[in-house]
């Protein structure tokens, strides 16, 4: 317990120390998200994202998907999905012309490795990206781990961190396309609804131009169970 706590008020001060940070460099990154468990092996999601580049201004991309799950084992599943992902010009609020149209496909493994006192995931995804500049494909990969603070497992009243890493290829020179990490914290009200904020850095790789990006992330998550088992409900976003 007492490692737990210092781990969140280190984190406390590292998101405190971020939000200071000038609003000209730190945008906001939103997301509401939606899961309905359906049975013991099958769930669905729906998510949409609004981000800008100031700190709520300057919005230049949204988002809206939805897909599926299938529970294949208790550490592990399998995710398909599909989304429209739309990227504006800098220098204002959705502003033409539009960068990036984009519709995309999906197919993912989850795996969790559960250990004493965290959680750790691995997410494998291969995307299908079809642009307004043609075919894309893409491959990601996203370690993670959660760690509830005032309870055993996240539960209901549970506060928690969460903490991943993520990183983005293309099967096209350079190969590399972006590192997205993610440092935060949630609380979880009941098995229904959690809120989750953190900070987000994503760095972009260019051959002659590397822009790194901060965020600061709110994400607000619904839980629907139709099964009504009343079992560990693990917070967490789509994207």
């Amino acid at each position: 317990m007492k490692l737990k706590k210092t781990i969140a008020s280190h984190l406390m001060t590292f998101l405190i120390t971020c939000s200071l940070y000038s609003q000209e460099n730190l945008g906001s990154w939103n997301i509401l998200n939606a899961t309905l468990k359906i049975n013991s092996k099958w769930s669905a999601f729906g998510e949409t994202q609004l981000r800008s580049l100031s700190f709520y201004d300057d919005f230049h991309y949204y988002e809206v998907k939805a897909g599926g799950t299938y529970k294949i084992s208790k550490n592990f599943s399998a995710t398909t999905g599909f989304g429209s992902y739309n990227t504006y010009s800098e220098g204002g609020n959705f502003e033409n012309p539009i960068q990036n149209k984009e519709i995309r496909t999906w197919i993912q493994i989850n795996m969790k490795n559960p250990l004493e006192f965290l959680t750790f995931e691995h997410r494998y995804r291969a995307e299908q990206r079809f642009t307004n500049n043609g075919y894309k494909n893409r491959f990601r990969y996203r370690l993670g781990a959660q760690i509830p603070i005032n309870n055993k497992t996240i539960e209901a009243k549970t506060f928690y961190v969460s903490l991943w890493n993520e990183l983005f290829f293309t099967n096209k020179e350079p190969y590399f396309e972006r590192t997205r990490l993610f440092v935060g914290c949630g609380y979880e009200f009941n098995n229904n609804v959690a809120v989750q904020t953190g900070y987000i850095y994503q760095f972009d790789y260019k051959i002659n131009d590397e822009i790194g990006r901060d965020f600061m992330n709110i994400a607000l998550l619904y839980n629907f169970d139709l099964t009504k088992e009343e079992k560990e409900y693990i917070p967490k976003t789509s994207d």
